[in-house]
């Protein structure tokens, strides 16, 4: 898990269930962390093992939790909010190591929907495509970004022609960026 706050960033290593499973929300009250960083695994855990941390810690500064790594399922928004803290901005995260960074994920501006990522992260132009190549809202298909974004790698190691790399990431929908995600964009302009 990785804890944001200031201009730092403290990284958890090993298992956030160790000596118990309110150590990342003491490290987050401790230090008054605002951003927390962690994956829908651990938030499900947490939910299973039924821990109250709203019962345990005052988080005053955490303004955002950040979820990762896999979808954010609806039970999991209700057990933050209920179980965690009631006036957090809970946003799903998605994206990936190739691009060093994300598609879709949370914006302070918009609603938290329950079982829903706010939107498109700045400077990437995300749809959803059918198989025929069409956009598509509140129908699932595939994730594609049809402009050039700022963490776009330009090409893979060993791939004098680019072969490899254009059959990766544009050979599906010619010329535009399909990075290999099933997705649906909601009517509220969410995913």
């Amino acid at each position: 898990s990785g804890l944001l706050f200031g201009s730092t960033i403290c990284l958890y290593d090993g298992s956030p269930f160790y000596p118990n499973a309110n150590i990342l929300w003491d490290f987050t009250d401790e230090e008054d962390i605002s951003f927390f960083g962690t994956s829908a695994k651990y938030i499900d855990a947490l939910s299973k093992e039924n821990v109250k941390i709203i019962e345990t810690h005052n988080l005053k500064n955490l303004e955002t939790i950040g979820s990762t790594g896999s979808p954010l399922v609806h039970e999991s928004f209700d057990y933050v909010y209920n179980n965690v803290k009631k006036n957090v901005q809970l946003t799903s995260l998605s994206g990936g190591t190739d691009i060093v960074g994300c598609f879709v994920g949370g914006n302070p501006l918009s609603p938290v929907r329950r079982g829903e990522i706010q939107g498109s992260i700045l400077g990437m132009d995300v749809h959803v495509f059918n198989e025929k190549g069409k956009k598509t809202i509140n129908e699932k298909g595939e994730l594609v970004c049809l402009k050039s974004f700022p963490t776009m790698p330009i090409k893979f190691w060993n791939d004098v022609n680019g072969k490899k790399y254009h059959e990766a990431y544009f050979n599906k929908f010619s010329g535009k960026w399909c990075h290999g995600d099933y997705i649906l964009e909601t009517l509220n302009k969410g995913f």
